[in-house]
């Protein structure tokens, strides 16, 4: 017997899930640097970009 592809329709499914998000953001002390972040997101401490307590990008000196 055929069966509706959603009982529940896409509307009312996305209106009960507005409240499920997160008030404050998660934030996170790097062990490497010890600064504070938001979580899964890259940072700069010194000039340097780090993510996951690792350099991505270093700091450009200019040579004048």
């Amino acid at each position: 017997m055929a069966h509706p592809k959603s009982r529940i329709s896409k509307q009312r499914k996305r209106k009960r899930r507005t409240h499920q998000k997160a008030t404050e953001p998660q934030i996170a002390i790097c062990k490497t640097t010890g600064e504070p972040h938001l979580y899964h997101r890259a940072y700069y401490h010194d000039g340097d970009m780090y993510y996951r307590g690792k350099v991505v990008l270093k700091a450009v000196e200019d040579e004048d």
